[in-house]
């Protein structure tokens, strides 16, 4: 499994900017779209290309357009706050949900609510969640796609611990994994550290 730290200027100092406690929830959540879109513009330099006979006010020519569809996967409900910002740098792109939440006995993940475009085995597939904390839900939420028939995964993330970092390679090796930055270790109540807190509390001004 290849791991990726974006390293972009304006990224970093986004991020900085949503690791601030001080940071309210409207400029948090600009922050985070914001990102996700540089993020988007720098995990898409792969992506295959297919050639397209198109006519200019000029002439007619052949150029390229992007040969797969791009389905992106939010975890609800932080994966959300990234969202808009990929769609402004890939607008065509399709939207699926995962929803997930964490059993207070077993503490594993439980799905709760997927919903899904058609094109899934044929798609580029983004999946986004802004932590990769323990790497439960996004092993789990890999395991879901992969059901659905989805076979080219990539999960786009903000902050990562190394735990969640290993615990996607050990489930699921052949997933590309994009992060803005890679964290420290969990805490004892399993945050990241130094993080930023809960982001989809941040993101919607909840508690």
């Amino acid at each position: 499994m290849t791991v990726t730290v974006l390293n972009h200027s304006l990224i970093k100092h986004k991020l900085t900017n949503i690791r601030r406690k001080e940071t309210k929830t409207k400029d948090f959540y600009q922050c985070v779209s914001e990102i996700a879109g540089l993020m988007a513009y720098e995990i898409s330099r792969d992506f295959p290309l297919k050639d397209v006979e198109i006519e200019t006010p000029i002439c007619k020519t052949v150029q390229k357009e992007l040969a797969q569809e791009i389905v992106i996967v939010p975890i609800l409900r932080a994966g959300l706050g990234m969202v808009d910002g990929i769609r402004d740098m890939i607008p065509t792109a399709k939207v699926g949900f995962i929803g997930l939440y964490r059993d207070e006995e077993t503490h594993l993940p439980v799905e709760y609510y997927a919903k899904f475009p058609p094109s899934m085995k044929d798609a580029i597939v983004l999946l986004v969640d802004p932590m990769l904390a323990t790497g439960g839900s996004a092993v789990a939420a890999v395991d879901m796609l992969k059901k659905r028939g989805a076979k080219d995964i990539r999960y786009v993330g903000l902050v990562a611990a190394p735990e969640g970092v290993k615990a996607m390679q050990d489930a699921h090796p052949e997933v590309p994994v994009y992060v803005a930055a890679l964290d420290e270790k969990l805490n004892e109540n399993c945050y990241i550290i130094p993080g930023l807190g809960d982001c989809g509390d941040r993101l919607f001004g909840t508690k």
